[in-house]
């Protein structure tokens, strides 16, 4: 089973003030802990980034959104386009101590019952930029783009979602630590002492 890595780093970090994905936590990049993470289970990774350049240093791959100025969804739709894997699992730049334990998991629950996709709940809340999807959803997450419907809970409408809330056998402060959002300065400066 292969596995593309997809990481989110559109965005424009508006409420942080500076690009998320670039600020250090210990000596690192917050994308480079997200990409080195990915690694341990996924086959290649891309970095899903209209504007490429700050990238580079990672050495994967790096493509823009097709649909502009779309939001998250259409980062979804260029990460599952330029795959080359049936499954992607996604990770979104403004999480940055993501665990590939969580991950292990997503993707045994996906193969319990061929779901098109394994969606994260935590502390009743849904972490969409956090799942694992199948590339044949790509038709339905490009119908919506073409219809200008962007929000990412629409295309679970459309397609056939195991929702996961159970994390049974996992540390909660590991927990904690994989669905920590980092979207203001405050948040960045609590990251530093996770």
């Amino acid at each position: 089973m292969q596995i593309s890595g997809i990481i989110l780093a559109g965005g424009q970090s508006s409420r942080m003030g500076t690009n998320k994905s670039l600020l250090e936590i210990n000596g690192e990049p917050a994308i480079a802990h997200i990409n080195n993470e990915l690694s341990h289970f996924c086959h290649d990774r891309a970095v899903i980034s209209n504007d490429p350049a700050p990238y580079a240093f990672l050495g994967t791959d790096i493509y823009c959104d097709r649909y502009k100025h779309k939001g998250p969804l259409a980062g979804i739709e260029a990460g599952l386009y330029h795959s080359s894997n049936d499954i992607c699992a996604f990770a979104a730049c403004d999480m940055p101590f993501i665990s590939r334990e969580v991950y292990l998991l997503l993707l045994h629950a996906m193969h319990s019952y061929d779901y098109d996709a394994v969606v994260p709940v935590y502390n009743e809340k849904m972490h969409p930029l956090s799942g694992i999807y199948r590339k044949r959803v790509l038709p339905e997450v490009e119908n919506l783009l073409e219809r200008d419907q962007r929000k990412v809970r629409t295309l679970f409408e459309h397609i056939n979602v195991r929702y996961v809330s159970n994390y049974e056998g996992i540390d909660d402060h590991l927990l904690l630590k994989h669905f920590f959002n980092m979207n203001y300065p405050h948040q960045y400066e609590e990251a530093k002492h996770l």
